[in-house]
């Protein structure tokens, strides 16, 4: 998903305000994602690589005129990890792996559409 990989690349320098992050994520999903690189930013802790996704539709809401649709996926963040900034120190000894991600993706006023909401399990759940 497109999300996750703009989450990434503002994972780098923990950049919050990324406009791109809005781009794809809206409602709790942007707050969630924003607040999770403020945290980051304050403590001093950057992310590097990206994760990698694919998500598969579970469910479509209506059936014939869909406004909502429901996504599942096993995300890897195998090779997305978060590191002291300016260090190559990993900020635990995590070796990030597979995650179930459910994610709800609503059409917006202009047509496009932002993933709402979404939850991530732990490492191992899928």
């Amino acid at each position: 998903m497109q999300m996750w990989q703009a989450m990434a690349r503002a994972g780098e320098t923990s950049d919050w305000q990324a406009p791109e992050l809005a781009r794809y994520a809206t409602g709790n999903a942007l707050t969630t994602i924003t607040r999770s690189l403020y945290a980051d930013h304050f403590n001093h802790v950057v992310s590097k690589g990206a994760p990698r996704n694919n998500p598969a539709v579970t469910a479509v809401d209506p059936p014939d005129a869909p406004t909502t649709i429901r996504l599942s996926d096993c995300g890897d963040s195998t090779n997305w990890l978060q590191y002291k900034e300016g260090t190559n120190e990993l900020v635990d000894n995590s070796p990030g792996g597979h995650r179930r991600i459910y994610a709800e993706v609503k059409k917006q006023a202009d047509a496009t559409w932002k993933v709402e909401q979404f939850a991530v399990e732990g490492l191992g759940s899928c």
